[in-house]
């Protein structure tokens, strides 16, 4: 264990004007509060929060964040409170640790909603003050260093959780090799058969290579010392077992499919170094095509900076090769973290700025990813979605395009112009029609490249499809086309919704109002007007409870009627006494008038007042169904029950006093079938239909009528049928199972 002298020495070597005082306080502080507290592995409790302050010694950070790494569990774990880390430390480590210890642990495998709150607390935290993550990060990294003591379903659990979020997070902060360690670790636990695998052939490779990284590494310094760059660090490594594991299962490729599993980091003095460097190297070496990447030209959002290339190198090698300054390097190597270092233009070690490379920008691009995923907590967005948006932007890497002015683009690999144009702005993505790609008219699910122009044709009237949501990868994309699908169902909705609540509140003898609507939303459970009325639309919720919730005092006086004959026209009873006029001569012609499309029932339906007459459109509707009234124009009483998805309602848009909000109102004790028509494509092959009638027999329903047709060469036929049904579940079941037949080709529900 590191003792109280050792971490201030750790911390004077980076930093020799370290508040020494600070750091002894806070040792001594942290050790006599965790006490005798042990670990899992039996260890002090104290070993942990020291582990975690050398990780940050490591990454040159300032004393007061190392305090906060000695004191991060002090509040959670011990008797210490943040008033009295207040007094004795600042408000400024109080807060530190306090944020921290609401941040203990996110459960990522409970309930999704729960998994995106803690991850906005951690986001939000983060935002608040980068610290936050520095010691959280190292506070995990420790924890996975230590994870072998505890219990089986623990470690997978944590492991997850590490793989999810912290790994790729880090990398997102341009922490890489933390996330490299975080990934490894994880990895052994969750797939430990293929961890070993992994691990044991890379073995193999080390000991049948020996030598080789040296030998690499030799001549590369050799050739480079030789062409003037002398002060060159030349650097090699054989690639992690993660790393590995990925590209095989990214690529479907075999160990020995294997061509680049070693990487070498050539490290020179300043950017023209950088690309002389590259020069000298591919002189010597073949280069492998389409393994280039500038990214000192065009920076990842997390400020990473390199050039990479893939040569055929020494000893018939393909080798992978990093070109950077110093300054990349430490980048790469502490992301964020390194911005503390050159914040007062001198770097970590006090020898100032690395030669001809400029100072780290005053702003991290990884920092503005950060607050830019947090903006979209204030969208609306549920926490289901959240969650995804936030995991589709950690894990994704990423492409670099261009707007006709030349403004440079970062996107996931994988991006379409509809990702392109909802990273430029919301609105240009949801006005979308077309694109242009370096000149051309190209679809919208093309795949962008890097270097790839992209202008984006818009429309005024345009309306992102619902269909986009399975096109696009980005997580602000994604989440825009579900806002902008469920703002144009609301709208549609609205419309239905205001139509069937003022026919409503006119039954009613009352005037229906938005603002008369307001004063009642707490009585409905619903958040705002426009939601209540949508609500009445999709069926969720009934204009008779609207009406009750704005007036308290109203009365439904609903009317029992007895039967009574009219010319042309006979009473049918419902369960609760209410008669419905169906067109018939008598009682006993029902069956006739069925046939001709005016269908009878005796399921009631809410909604009606007496003697109303009432006949189905042609297509039918189920119980189950979104239904509508239309009622028949002229001096007529006649009410006609639409589904809500039949296109024949769109002729009566324009007269909502037509529209009448209706419900279903079963009674077990009284069922009846009702009728639904659907159109069958099957091939045309000896004993189809009857597969086809014996499977729509088995499920207990009635065929009504049926008429058949041939198409494409008469290789398939088309059947329509007319068919009696229970309800709207019995109706689904059989298309489900009817789409299972080999001899159906497609199928769907007509609505008239």
């Amino acid at each position: 264990m590191m003792r109280q002298y050792e971490l201030v020495e750790r911390v004077q070597k980076y930093k020799p004007d370290a508040n020494e005082a600070l750091l002894n306080k806070a040792y001594v502080y942290a050790m006599q509060k965790h006490g005798q507290q042990k670990r899992a592995s039996g260890d002090p409790y104290i070993s942990h929060p020291l582990e975690v302050a050398a990780i940050l010694t490591d990454m040159h950070l300032d004393e007061s964040t190392i305090a906060v790494a000695l004191l991060h569990d002090t509040i959670e774990d011990t008797t210490a409170t943040r008033a009295e880390i207040d007094e004795l430390f600042g408000e400024d480590i109080g807060r530190l640790v306090e944020g921290l210890t609401k941040l203990k642990r996110l459960d990522l495998v409970s309930k999704k909603a729960k998994q995106a709150e803690n991850l906005r607390k951690l986001l939000l935290a983060i935002s608040d003050d980068v610290r936050v993550l520095l010691v959280k990060l190292a506070d995990r990294l420790h924890n996975m260093r230590t994870l072998d003591h505890m219990k089986p379903e623990q470690k997978a659990r944590i492991s997850e959780e590490t793989m999810d979020i912290y790994a790729p997070l880090a990398g997102r902060m341009g922490m890489q090799d933390m996330r490299d360690e975080l990934e490894d670790l994880s990895f052994r636990h969750i797939n430990p058969e293929a961890y070993e695998t992994v691990t044991q052939r890379l073995a193999e490779l080390s000991a049948h290579n020996e030598g080789l990284i040296k030998k690499i590494e030799d001549e590369l310094r050799e050739l480079l010392v030789a062409n003037g760059l002398n002060d060159t660090f030349v650097k090699g490594r054989q690639k992690k077992p993660y790393s590995v594991f990925r590209k095989m299962q990214s690529k479907s490729l075999s160990f020995e499919q294997l061509s680049d599993v070693y990487g070498f980091r050539i490290i020179v003095d300043d950017v023209a170094c950088c690309y002389k460097a590259l020069g000298i190297v591919h002189t010597r070496w073949r280069v492998v095509p389409g393994r280039f990447k500038d990214y000192i030209s065009n920076p990842k959002q997390n400020d990473y900076r390199s050039i990479h290339t893939t040569i055929v190198g020494p000893s018939r090698q393909r080798i992978e090769l990093q070109i950077r300054t110093q300054l990349m390097q430490e980048i790469a190597e502490y992301g964020i973290a390194a911005h503390t270092l050159y914040k007062d233009g001198q770097s970590g070690e006090g020898k100032g700025p690395a030669k001809g490379d400029e100072l780290l920008p005053k702003q991290s691009n990884a920092y503005s990813w950060l607050r830019h995923t947090i903006e979209s907590l204030a969208e609306g967005d549920n926490p289901e979605e959240f969650l995804e948006h936030t995991k589709l932007e950690l894990f994704q890497d990423q492409v670099f395009c261009f707007t006709p002015k030349g403004k440079l683009i970062a996107l996931p690999r994988g991006a379409t112009p509809i990702d392109f144009a909802y990273a430029v702005h919301t609105n240009i993505g949801d006005t979308t029609v077309g694109a242009k790609i370096n000149g051309r008219i190209m679809p919208l699910v093309t795949r962008l490249n890097n270097g790839d122009e992209v202008e984006i044709i818009r429309s005024g009237v345009q309306v992102p499809p619902a269909a986009w949501e399975e096109i696009v990868v980005t997580g602000k994309a994604r989440s825009a086309i579900r806002r902008a699908t469920r703002m144009a169902i609301r709208k549609q909705y609205a419309g239905l919704g205001h139509r069937i609540l003022e026919r409503t509140f006119e039954r009613a003898g009352k005037t229906f109002s938005r603002e008369a609507l307001k004063p009642a939303l707490h009585r409905l459970a619903q958040k705002d007007v426009e939601d209540t009325i949508a609500s009445v639309g999709r069926g969720e919720l009934s204009s008779l409870d609207v009406l009750r919730a704005v007036f308290p005092d109203y009365k439904d006086e609903r009317v029992t009627v007895k039967p009574a004959a009219d010319q042309g026209w006979f009473n049918v009873p419902s369960a609760t006494g209410m008669m419905f006029k169906l067109p018939a001569q008598s009682q006993t012609d029902l069956e006739n008038a069925q046939a001709a499309d005016l269908v009878a029932t005796l399921l009631p339906i809410r909604g009606l007042a007496a003697n109303t007459q009432v006949r189905f459109a042609p297509s039918g509707a189920v119980p189950g169904d979104r239904i509508v009234g239309i009622m028949d124009a002229g001096k007529s009483k006649g009410i006609t029950i639409y589904p809500i998805q039949a296109p024949a309602l769109q002729k009566f848009d324009d007269e909502p006093e037509r529209w009448i909000d209706v419900r279903w109102d079963l009674d077990e004790a009284n069922k009846s079938r009702f009728p639904a028509k659907i159109e069958i494509n099957t091939i045309n092959e000896p004993g189809t239909l009857a597969t086809v009638a014996k499977t729509i027999g088995a499920l207990d329903i009635n065929i009504r009528t049926m008429s058949m047709g041939s198409n494409r060469a008469d290789d398939f036929s088309e059947i329509a049928m007319e068919i009696e049904v229970w309800d709207l579940r019995q109706l689904n079941q059989l298309l489900s199972q009817l789409k299972e037949l080999d001899c159906v080709a497609n199928l769907k529900r007509i609505y008239d």
